[in-house]
């Protein structure tokens, strides 16, 4: 995914974190914003410490989000910022379920049908 798909500015993504809606499930929480006039949407990723205590662990995580929304980029739509916070339980999934997780995260909040 280009690094144009990402939110990585501070102001930008504490605007998404306090403006958008949030919904969750337990390894994953999904914060979304709309946002008129965009090419593509954007998405910020979010593993803090306390998910992983190593890079490893924090970097795995994030890879396997960015992973699962390549596979479903054609599906979300373009006029939408929102933010992805793993939470510590996403440490132990691999690939599947991460991407399981996040396609049911994405239906609760209403951004795939």
């Amino acid at each position: 995914m280009r690094k144009s798909y990402r939110i990585k500015k501070e102001n930008e993504f504490q605007y998404v974190y306090s403006n958008g809606k949030s919904v969750a499930n337990r390894n994953f929480v999904l914060y979304t914003m709309p946002k008129q006039g965009q090419k593509h949407f954007r998405v910020g990723i979010s593993v803090g410490k306390k998910v992983s205590h190593t890079a490893v662990g924090r970097n795995r995580i994030k890879r396997y989000i960015r992973q699962s929304l390549l596979e479903l980029k054609p599906e979300i739509p373009a006029e939408l910022d929102f933010l992805i916070i793993a939470r510590k339980p996403a440490v132990d999934l691999d690939m599947f379920e991460s991407k399981k997780n996040i396609v049911h995260l994405l239906k609760l909040g209403k951004v795939l049908n």
